[in-house]
C-alpha cells in the first residue's frame, strides 16, 4: 500500500513571492529563461536553469550547470529568500494559463 507524507517546503515568504516565481523550467529555453530572468536576481529560473548564469556556450547538462543550481538555491537560502516551513503540511500546488489551469498534489511516498 502507498503511504504519502506530508513534508516541510521551502518557499518564497509573500513579500518575495512575485520576483521568485517562474515558468517551469521545460516551457522556455536557455535564451527564453535568460531574458525572463534580466535584471531579477531571485527568479527560480537561476534554480532550474542555471545555465543562464554561465557563458551562452555552456552545455546544460554539464556537471558545472548542475553545481551553479546548487549554488543559487542554496544562496536564495542563505539570503531569507527561501526558507523552509516550520511545520509538515500536504501542499497544493496550482499553475493556470489562458486555457487551462492544473492542480498536482506534491508528496513524499513510498510504494
Amino acid at each position: 500500500m502507498a503511504v504519502f507524507k506530508p513534508f516541510r517546503a521551502i518557499r518564497p515568504g509573500a513579500d518575495h513571492v512575485k520576483r521568485v516565481a517562474s515558468r517551469p523550467y521545460d516551457v522556455l529555453n536557455s535564451n527564453e529563461a535568460r531574458q525572463e530572468a534580466e535584471g531579477n536576481d531571485l527568479s527560480f529560473l537561476h534554480v532550474v536553469k542555471p545555465e543562464i548564469d554561465l557563458p551562452v556556450d555552456t552545455d546544460p547538462y554539464s556537471d558545472a550547470v548542475y553545481e551553479k543550481g546548487k549554488v543559487n538555491f542554496q544562496d536564495l537560502i542563505s539570503r531569507g529568500i527561501l526558507n523552509q516551513d516550520p511545520d509538515s503540511s500536504f501542499y497544493i500546488y496550482r499553475l493556470t494559463t489562458v486555457s487551462y489551469t492544473h492542480l498536482t498534489l506534491p508528496t513524499i511516498c513510498s510504494v
